[in-house]
């Protein structure tokens, strides 16, 4: 790990323990641990089982995507890629937006792939949970505001998923309507400074070229994944699947505490509080449990404490039993996750 990236690391381990260590004096350690020893031991395991079902449907879209780009991987592989892709993206701050580039050279490295078709690969996966995302978030927030008003905070989270997901909608279509002239001229701009940056051994011209080639073919497998329908509805039906299964653990994760809840609350909670994730903490680690606290007691009138404990079980099987599970991946395929 070089010096930028363990600062980087640093900086948001101490910012994680921070969030908790607020969480917890606010809502009452005392009382969020007495809630944990109450769960139901059946019902955790339920939870985990459910974690493992999200994770197995959303390595499928993996496995899908890069039939779409000409990679063939078994399906057993394939859950193992995912799992080391989720581990990148758990241990590096920002969550996706910097766990993406070393999924991609696991992806490259254990599929034998190129890296910029590994990279289309498992960004394209992570574009396209943002089509049921917004669904659920629209479904759930419309049958929950039949039942009950919306509260500022409620309405301020919606609106901002919108903005933020609008805006990077936006910025995607005006990347792929000028893509052309970004492979024309980036390269130019881009080669003679990494020159500059100790890449001295490469003559600018040849960089440039090389560079020119690579993005070129990036957009050309974009365009490959968005042109096949068969395969894109295949997709986005296992990213929602993936999703409900979330829904799915939660509800388990609540009733191992003996407090059910209604699972249209949880199908916009949960697409609102991974939001969260674009914090710089190590896979949204922290900013996202506080979220989904924050969003929770209002909507569920459960006691925080309780909210708390559900959400530490299931942020249990859905971040860290990843992390166990990818991180041996990632050693087994011989691949570092942090350089």
């Amino acid at each position: 790990m070089d010096e930028q990236n363990r600062r980087a690391f640093i900086v948001g381990a101490v910012g994680t323990v921070a969030v908790f260590a607020v969480l917890f004096f606010v809502v009452g350690a005392r009382d969020i641990l007495d809630s944990l020893l109450s769960a139901e031991p059946s019902l955790v395991a339920a939870t985990f089982a459910l974690a493992l079902c999200w994770l197995a449907a959303w390595s499928l879209m993996l496995k899908t995507v890069l039939a779409t780009l000409g990679i063939d991987i078994p399906v057993g592989k394939s859950f193992f890629i995912y799992a080391g892709a989720v581990f990148a993206n758990n241990v590096t701050p920002f969550g996706q937006a910097g766990g993406e580039p070393v999924a991609a050279l696991l992806i490259s490295k254990t599929s034998d792939a190129r890296y910029e078709t590994s990279l289309v690969g498992i960004a394209s996966v992570d574009v396209l949970n943002v089509v049921p995302s917004i669904s659920l978030i629209l479904v759930g927030v419309g049958y929950y505001a039949t039942t009950a008003a919306l509260g500022d905070r409620l309405v301020t989270a919606v609106g901002s998923a919108v903005v933020l997901v609008a805006g990077i909608v936006i910025a995607m279509g005006l990347v792929w309507r000028y893509h052309q002239a970004i492979v024309d001229r980036l390269p130019g701009i881009v080669a003679p400074r990494l020159g500059r940056l100790g890449l001295e051994r490469f003559e600018s011209e040849t960089l440039e070229e090389d560079l020119a080639d690579r993005m070129g073919r990036f957009f050309e497998n974009i365009e490959r994944v968005a042109t096949d329908r068969w395969r894109l509805s295949a997709v986005v039906g296992l990213s929602l699947c993936g999703w409900l299964f979330q829904v799915a653990a939660l509800m388990a994760a609540f009733a191992a505490l003996g407090n059910p809840v209604p699972p249209y609350v949880l199908l916009f909670v949960i697409p609102l509080a991974n939001l969260a994730g674009a914090a710089p903490l190590p896979g949204g680690l922290g900013g996202i449990e506080a979220a989904f606290v924050t969003l929770l007691v209002p909507t569920t009138g459960i006691q925080a404490s309780v909210i708390t404990a559900a959400v530490l079980i299931f942020r249990g099987a859905i971040y860290w039993m990843p992390i166990l599970i990818g991180g041996l991946a990632v050693s087994a395929f011989g691949v570092r996750a942090v350089r």
